[in-house]
């Protein structure tokens, strides 16, 4: 076998890994590669053997503190021949001792502890349309803005870490963004991404299950009425029962698990992770 090399990824290179993911049923989006190599452009490594890529991976750095792995893939047809793990080892070493966070399926949680891995919590898919509703007394539902300084603080201030660039990308086009205010300030966001099935919604950040489900409901009308997807974790305002009630289905379960400790930000107003693949 030709001795494999290791290096970044181009941006072009990326759709690949992406397309990797679609084979293996995890319904990206449709326009995910430069948003997410804006977050990172180092963060996405790829093994190749000669010209064609054998294995890759995301190690997104978000600051010296806190990054994220995801998009672990080997080709099927190489895999049993140890080019996984070397770019898995890739990833972990380019994060270092950041606290490192990733979404693993029930399968590999074990393999995640041995590696010093920790569940902080477990997220459902659930998938469905969203009902109308009416918006609490005093809030505005409006399109997200990516120079708003009130949007990027209150991103920083829900996620782990500062993503000025990856944000600015993700609440603009193709994908649909709208925020929710009260007295011009915010208190909530999500953004929806067309996918190779309906539209997955992520994040969705609130103060209140009734903003959160305000702005569902507005993203739900602007994608047309079409089958939402919500990867939504066991913290944020009961928003899983609610969704139970009205009508989604749950789909796969991930855990949420951490290493070198368990990063800031406020799981509570988290009513849906922005991707499993970035955190």
């Amino acid at each position: 076998m030709t001795e494999p090399t290791l290096r970044a990824l181009a941006p072009d290179e990326l759709p690949l890994l992406i397309d990797w993911a679609a084979g293996e049923g995890w319904n990206p989006g449709l326009d995910d590669a430069p948003a997410f190599h804006a977050a990172d452009p180092g963060g996405f490594l790829g093994l190749f053997l000669g010209t064609e890529m054998a294995a890759g991976i995301s190690a997104v750095a978000y600051g010296p503190s806190f990054g994220f792995i995801g998009l672990y893939i080997c080709r099927p047809d190489l895999r049993g021949k140890g080019l996984g793990r070397q770019v898995w080892d890739a990833g972990m070493a380019r994060l270092g001792e950041r606290c490192i966070g990733l979404d693993g399926v029930p399968a590999q949680e074990d393999n995640y502890r041995r590696m010093g891995f920790a569940v902080a919590y477990r997220t459902l898919r659930f998938s469905g349309h969203a009902p109308e509703t009416t918006p609490p007394a005093g809030i505005r539902i409006v399109p997200a803005d990516p120079d708003n300084a009130g949007l990027s603080a209150y991103d920083a201030a829900v996620f782990p870490a500062p993503r000025e660039a990856f944000l600015s990308a993700w609440v603009s086009g193709p994908r649909i963004a709208r925020m929710a205010l009260r007295d011009g300030r915010v208190v909530g966001y999500g953004t929806a991404r067309k996918c190779l099935q309906g539209w997955k919604i992520g994040p969705l950040f609130a103060d209140t299950l009734a903003d959160g489900t305000a702005l569902l409901a507005a993203l739900g009308e602007a994608t047309g009425g079409e089958e939402l997807h919500l990867d939504v974790p066991g913290t944020g305002h009961g928003f899983g029962e609610w969704l139970d009630q009205a009508g989604f289905t749950q789909g796969f379960a991930t855990a949420r698990m951490y290493r070198n400790g368990v990063p800031g930000g406020d799981p509570a107003r988290t009513l849906a992770t922005t991707t499993l693949e970035l955190g």
